[in-house]
């Protein structure tokens, strides 16, 4: 199984998920700016839309692309492990709204203003449609529950932190108190911290290749 990434993006969540799952996918590293990957793949072929994460798996090498798609992939094979419920369920499917309400409402809207694509009142409605999302899972938090869906990680606390994107898009939440405790209780969770060693290692074999090269 191989697992293509991008240095600080939302191809950290599978990481996570992975890492709670005690599975460790070899992970490849794509630079979205040079275009080039670590072990010399043409991502290009793989996924012409050119963005991570891609799960190749070892079965038939079939490729699996968005991140949704993917945690919820791998945290399916493992039931027993809780970290999305079963398929075919009404909790599933509330569970699935979450996770698009993430994707839509959080990780989509940061994207324009990280690439600084919009106007000033393009910035302006963006920037409080983003902060109005974080209020409700702000108030989702509110009943004293640690994570997202309760007491323990899911794949939905491991999609919003991977998309937690303020500094670079300037989207400031620091006054919703409880998703700040949450956003530090992710920050110091093993599988979150091993995911970045993780990604730090392979990420930065890749660029000393590149300046070996261009030397």
């Amino acid at each position: 199984m191989k697992l293509y990434i991008a240095d600080k993006t939302c191809s950290e969540a599978v990481q996570i998920i992975a890492n709670e799952l005690g599975i460790a996918p070899e992970l490849i590293h794509f630079d979205v700016f040079g275009k080039s990957t670590s072990n010399g793949d043409d991502f290009a072929e793989l996924n012409p839309m050119q963005y991570v994460p891609l799960l190749v798996l070892d079965e038939a090498k079939e490729r699996l692309s968005e991140t949704i798609v993917v945690t919820s992939y791998l945290a399916d094979q493992y039931p027993e492990a809780g970290l999305i419920p079963p398929q075919g369920t009404l909790e599933r499917v509330k569970y699935d709204q979450l996770l698009v309400f993430i994707a839509t409402e959080i990780a989509q809207k940061h994207i324009p203003l990280m690439r600084k694509l919009m106007t000033e009142a393009g910035i302006a409605w963006t920037s409080s449609r983003i902060i109005a999302a974080y209020q409700i899972l702000d108030d989702r938090l509110s009943d004293g529950r640690r994570y997202l869906a309760g007491d323990t990680l899911t794949v939905a606390d491991a999609y919003l932190w991977a998309t937690f994107w303020g500094e670079r898009s300037g989207i400031n939440v620091s006054h919703l108190a409880n998703v700040t405790a949450w956003k530090a209780r992710m920050d110091a969770h093993p599988s979150v911290l091993k995911a970045l060693r993780d990604e730090a290692d392979v990420v930065n074999a890749h660029r000393a290749r590149i300046a070996e090269q261009t030397v």
